[in-house]
């Protein structure tokens, strides 16, 4: 599943700059014709990265302390257009990756608080199940247990059983009685 996200995310990195280009072209070319925004949004950017360009090829070749020579205006308000031109490119691409944060962000915490809301049903639920679970328990307490019923029963047949043989001998009184 990784494999596939990462073309994708690659898909949409490459159709999200095409879209900010012309954006980027536009500023360029606005760059190029405004002097004030070649004098103070240009020309500042491209100086800084000309110089901390050269100075690094400078230290990597092995000479320290040489100095360092601005650009000429014209090229460096070329460098400066093409800075502003990547870092609108750039900032168009950092601000989707924010708002995909921020959607992924919203749709988890909604996502946990269903789970929240249905673990506290099934919550509830358990404790009305509980609450009935003792209502019929007290309900089978109160009744007789099983073994008192079966008990009762071999009583009554133990009285029965007495009676019957106590009332042969009444009837056979009762039959010499009407006969005299």
């Amino acid at each position: 599943m990784v494999v596939g996200a990462f073309p994708m995310a690659k898909l949409l990195y490459l159709g999200i700059r095409q879209v900010s280009k012309p954006l980027a072209n536009r500023i360029k070319e606005a760059a190029r014709r405004s002097e004030f925004f070649k004098t103070y949004i240009c020309l500042p950017p491209a100086q800084l990265y000309h110089w901390v360009e050269m100075r690094t090829k400078m230290r990597i070749m092995g000479f320290r302390g040489t100095v360092i020579k601005p650009l000429n205006e014209e090229a460096a308000a070329e460098l400066g257009a093409e800075l502003l031109g990547e870092a609108t490119i750039f900032i168009v691409g950092g601000s989707c990756l924010v708002l995909e944060y921020w959607r992924h962000q919203a749709q988890q915490r909604r996502k946990e608080e269903e789970q929240r809301a249905a673990w506290d049903a099934m919550r509830d639920e358990v404790g009305h199940l509980a609450l009935a679970l003792e209502a019929l328990q007290e309900q089978v307490q109160a009744a007789p247990p099983q073994g008192a019923l079966e008990e009762l029963q071999a009583q009554m047949r133990e009285v029965r059983t007495q009676l019957r043989a106590q009332d042969p001998p009444s009837t056979s009184r009762a039959a010499s009685t009407s006969k005299e």
